[in-house]
């Protein structure tokens, strides 16, 4: 819906990050009166003289991954996010949710809007892979683990000391409402209270913050659930309080507010344990340690790293010399769609080093699990190496302890389940049935499976593809309108 632009150039960019935020969110409220809309203050950046419409994400649409693509303007075969994952292949090792900057392999937005302008002021909260960045003012979660196992919750900052007279100001940020069982709409409201004070405070001309709440309720619920209605609202009303705060520190006219989600949901009903499966056919491994198995990457033909609805499936020596033989197994897989070889890995583009000799995509209303063992009742001489065909369940005593807690780093997959606890174990949920919604496809324009949205208080003034009526924009694109902004 593209309105009149009237107002003067942009001298400040507020850049929102709302997960989950669907073109039919959009399209509903600007439908309804003004009192009737659930989204009174999104869609009020639309009626006065904005537009909204469709976004394309990039394959993987994933949170690391599409993040990278809209601040680089490159696809990850450039930039390297190949998922919210990678695998280290020196060390032998899966590495989730690292945070530096410095695995971005491409220019970054700030640093191109600070070579025309070193003057710039710029901010980002809670995006990944911010630290260190070359941004004024950042602020990213990360605890501190203590020696006798317990957490330090703190938040890396620039200036060092930003968090802190953060922290003073509206309290410490607690990470347990951020991500796990127990996360809530506080998260989202600290980092809103963040984005008040930078505002208020420093006045940035380009602010990125991230919102990941809907997130979490489309995963646990379902992308049409009454659970992701609520809480979309409830970001509409952060959204309303970002607009005041930027009104009381004098700058409304002159800025503009974009708003993005990263990319859309497919309800899902069940997982495909990839690992436990590549573990019967003889290609995975492992090692038992104090009577837990974990995973033997040395020795293991393949395995996959997973990351909801794809997977990253890498093979040793001897896994590449029998690729092709591996590729069958997979493509027999129940569940998954498609694998993908060197010509489609370049067709996505996500030819890089960093991916997987193969790549895997689940089928749509499936997502992938990490899980490689087998429940308590498995044939005792099933060895380290075995290729017992089993139709295990979910639970088994040879787990590693970490599968069980919210142990982001040491998974060697995402774990949607974090999101639950199960209270008769005390632990982390293993019931895949529990998850209703995932993602990261590549996204299909013509059934619009995967297309998130972006909202613009300004008209964007870029000619481009329209979808029943409504821009679509590559998430790429991104980049580029802000650079012209500056």
């Amino acid at each position: 819906m593209i309105l009149s632009h009237s107002r003067n150039l942009s001298k400040y960019v507020v850049v929102l990050d709302i997960v989950g935020l669907d073109v039919k969110h959009l399209l509903s409220s600007y439908n309804s009166a003004s009192s009737d809309s659930k989204i009174p203050n999104i869609s009020g950046l639309v009626q006065q003289e904005g537009e909204f419409g469709y976004l394309k994400p990039v394959f993987p649409s994933v949170t690391c991954t599409v993040q990278s693509s809209i601040l680089t303007g490159k696809y990850p075969n450039e930039h390297g996010i190949i998922s919210n994952g990678m695998f280290d292949r020196v060390n032998l090792q899966t590495l989730f949710w690292e945070q530096s900057t410095n695995l971005v392999q491409s220019e970054k937005i700030w640093d191109h809007i600070k070579q025309k302008n070193q003057s710039a002021k710029t901010a980002l909260l809670f995006w990944q892979n911010s630290m260190y960045s070359n941004n004024d003012l950042v602020i990213s979660p990360r605890p501190i683990h203590l020696e006798n196992g317990q957490m330090d919750m703190w938040c890396y900052s620039k200036p060092v000391d930003y968090y802190e007279r953060l922290a003073q100001k509206i309290g410490e940020f607690n990470l347990l409402n951020y991500w796990g069982p127990f996360a809530s709409f506080n998260s989202s409201d600290w980092i809103t209270k963040s984005v008040e004070y930078t505002i208020e405070n420093n006045r940035p001309q380009l602010l990125f913050a991230y919102f990941p709440q809907i997130d979490y309720s489309a995963q646990k619920f379902g992308k049409s659930s009454p659970e992701v209605t609520n809480d979309l609202q409830k970001i509409d009303e952060s959204v309303g309080k970002i607009i005041n705060a930027v009104k009381s520190a004098g700058i409304y006219d002159e800025t503009e507010f974009i708003l993005i989600s990263e990319y859309g949901f497919n309800d899902v009903n069940g997982a495909v344990p990839i690992n436990r499966i590549l573990r019967e056919k003889g290609l995975l491994k492992v090692r038992t340690i104090k009577g837990k198995e974990y995973i033997d990457f040395e020795f293991s033909h393949a395995f996959a790293m997973v990351d909801h609805q794809i997977a990253h499936i890498y093979l040793n020596n001897e896994g590449k010399e029998s690729k092709e033989k591996i590729k069958k197994i997979l493509a027999d897989i129940s569940g998954i769609e498609t694998v993908c070889d060197l010509d489609e890995k370049r067709n996505l583009h996500i030819d890089h080093e960093r991916s997987g000799e193969l790549i895997v995509i689940a089928e749509k209303d499936k997502w992938f699990s990490y899980y490689w063992w087998f429940e308590e009742n498995t044939d005792p001489s099933l060895s380290n190496h075995g290729t017992k065909e089993s139709n295990a369940g979910e639970g088994s005593d040879k787990a590693p302890t970490f599968t069980k807690t919210v142990d982001i780093h040491r998974k060697p997959g995402y774990d949607p389940l974090d999101l639950f606890f199960d209270p008769i174990k005390k632990s982390i949920s293993t019931n895949t049935s529990l998850i209703k919604g995932s993602h990261g496809r590549p996204c299909n324009v013509e059934t619009k499976e995967g297309l998130s949205a972006f909202v613009s208080s300004r008209k964007i003034n870029k000619p481009g593809q329209t979808l029943d009526g409504l821009p679509l924009m590559d998430c790429l694109d991104i980049f580029g309108i802000l650079s012209s902004r500056f």
